[in-house]
């Protein structure tokens, strides 16, 4: 670890955090139906969907209601989806001639986009057309994101009303989400983008000729609107298959670092939305806190880990001196443009949101360096995570850790006046046992399958942790990968599409469960006995509850993968 490398993380962390107050305040005023400063600009186009959608926006959705809309929207989109990928070679703007994906390919990246996933088991530039990049793929970038953030006021609208039944209306969210926050900045970011040097046009691909005499066809297209949204709602899929690693899709310096802190942005600042509309802003920095302490602990871990570099990597010189042949570190699977900080810092960052954008292969990380990312993801990606996901997520281990302290000092649970009974606590549960049954169950079913070993390349601990990974990066919602595995077959296209509709879907309806009941509950006025949930004890009885509820599950399995690896590469033995 260098200054250099701490100063570059000092200057990430700290314009993430100039985006939270102006932008989070921004939400806070718009879902609570304030005029903002787009208004003038956007509500006459936003009244006109409402008419044309026959949706009246004064109207309150029971939880019940809620979900079902948000269920039916989704599923329609990932049907449309479907279709478009199925029917790709007879559809407009294809220039290239690409052929329509398999039943499984197409159903996998439907679920895929439709769940914020992004996972790509697939070739971009060798398999999507420009029509099913932008109708198919980055239209979904825009759903998805706004479902989480729509699901996120739903649940921060259970905590700020009282003796009410409904949380708002689904429609009316999506549609704000949707015109007042990810379309403006998009655009605003692709242009900025483009101005770095990433393409954007509807050309055919290049054909060059290299000064070895080789022909190289060079991809282009419509990139830099889709690598905005895909940052920015924490979707992550590359339009290339090199991700943000390839010079089209992350030119330079400055793009690496816009790029970071979009996928960082929204999410750390529906904290203070969060506060805002809560009336306590505390309860928002808290939780920033502790989301705060966990990204930096991991980062902290994977930039030691990859700038010690591979032990194995050593030779005795003549005098017997200890010559280290990484003297940069483990730069193997990075962009030497970019380096390790950068690199440890995308990684932690993609897999603390639920982004999954790389910029570097996690596959040839460090075993300690590839540990953090799988962790982020296992832990429910609520460190900062998915643009509304990971407030719903970390809200949802906040009413667990209110209960335990409840437990401890014999008193009725509280957070935020509202009573935490046995109710919130089962359907709390409930949502966070889904990541452990499906990463689990699907890892265990893959690791004694034929056709789920057919697709390892490595053996031994390294075979396991890429497996371990997929499922985890599926049900996760994140969509980065181990790279080494093989994953575009039947076996692993459909397994993995159902992990992340199980990992999207079956967490979300008992949250939203726990925000109808909330919401009709009375608000409490504080007393002696209240636990203060804005102080340093809170948050540090928080990280706990996350690390001991969310991470010691995946306990056994991380042993089997990326700890006895980092314990054999000690050894002397490589995988």
């Amino acid at each position: 670890m260098t200054s250099n490398g701490i100063l570059q993380i000092a200057i990430f962390c700290g314009l993430v955090l100039l985006c939270v107050k102006p932008l989070g305040g921004y939400m806070a005023r718009l879902f609570q139906g304030e005029r903002v400063f787009l208004s003038p600009v956007l509500g006459p186009i936003e009244r006109l969907l409402y008419r044309a959608g026959g949706v009246d926006a004064k109207s309150d959705q029971h939880w019940l209601a809620y979900g079902v809309a948000m269920l039916l929207f989704n599923l329609a989109g990932l049907l449309v989806t479907y279709l478009v990928l199925r029917f790709q070679d007879v559809l407009p703007l294809n220039p290239q001639g690409l052929p329509a994906l398999s039943p499984d390919l197409a159903f996998n990246t439907a679920a895929s986009f439709t769940t914020n996933t992004n996972w790509q088991s697939y070739v971009g530039e060798a398999t999507m057309s420009y029509f099913s990049q932008m109708v198919g793929l980055a239209v979904h970038n825009f759903t998805s994101a706004a479902t989480g953030i729509a699901l996120a006021i739903a649940f921060i609208r259970a905590f700020s009303r009282a003796s009410m039944k409904g949380l708002g209306n689904f429609w009316v969210d999506i549609t704000r989400v949707t015109l007042y926050v990810l379309l403006p900045i998009s655009i605003v970011l692709a242009l900025v983008l483009v101005w770095q040097g990433m393409p954007q046009n509807l050309d055919l691909y290049v054909q060059a000729t290299t000064v070895e005499g080789a022909s190289q066809t060079i991809a282009q297209g419509p990139v830099a609107s889709q690598v905005a949204i895909k940052m920015l709602g924490t979707n992550g899929g590359g339009f290339f298959n090199a991700n943000a690693a390839h010079p089209y899709e992350n030119p330079t310096p400055l793009s690496n670092l816009l790029q970071m802190v979009a996928i960082f942005a929204i999410g750390a600042s529906l904290t203070n939305t969060f506060g805002r509309m809560v009336k306590d802003q505390r309860q928002g920095w808290a939780i920033l806190a502790a989301m705060g302490i966990m990204f930096l602990v991991g980062l902290g871990v994977v930039y030691s880990a990859e700038s010690a570099g591979n032990p194995q990597f050593t030779a005795a010189g003549i005098d017997q001196q200890v010559t280290v042949l990484q003297p940069g570190g483990n730069m193997e699977g990075k962009e030497v443009r970019f380096g390790i900080v950068n690199s440890a810092i995308f990684a932690t960052t993609t897999t603390a949101a639920s982004c999954g954008a790389v910029n570097a292969m996690h596959s040839s990380f460090t075993p300690l360096g590839g540990l953090i990312p799988m962790i982020n993801i296992q832990l429910g990606e609520i460190i900062v995570g998915g643009v509304g996901a990971g407030l719903y997520g970390m809200l949802l281990f906040v009413v667990l850790a209110v209960f335990i302290a409840g437990q401890m000092v014999g008193r009725t649970p509280e957070y935020l006046g509202k009573k935490i009974e046995s109710r919130e606590v089962r359907l709390a549960f409930l949502a966070l046992l889904v990541l452990p049954f499906s990463i689990l169950g699907f890892t265990a079913i893959a690791a004694v399958s034929p056709d789920g070993l057919k697709g390892l390349l490595s053996a031994g601990p390294h075979g396991f942790s890429e497996m371990l990974y997929a499922y985890s990066s599926a049900t996760g919602n994140n969509g980065s990968a181990f790279a080494g595995l093989t994953a575009n077959s039947p076996f692993y296209n459909t397994t993995l599409g159902i992990a992340m509709l199980i990992g999207r879907f079956l967490m979300i309806m008992p949250m939203l469960g726990i925000a109808g009941s909330l919401v009709t509950k009375k608000k409490l006025p504080p007393s002696a006995g209240t636990f203060p949930t804005h102080t340093p004890l809170f948050v540090g009885l928080l990280v706990g509850v996350i690390l001991i509820v969310g991470g010691l599950e995946f306990f056994p399995s991380l042993a089997l993968g990326p700890i006895v690896e980092h314990f054999a590469l000690q050894a002397g033995q490589l995988f």
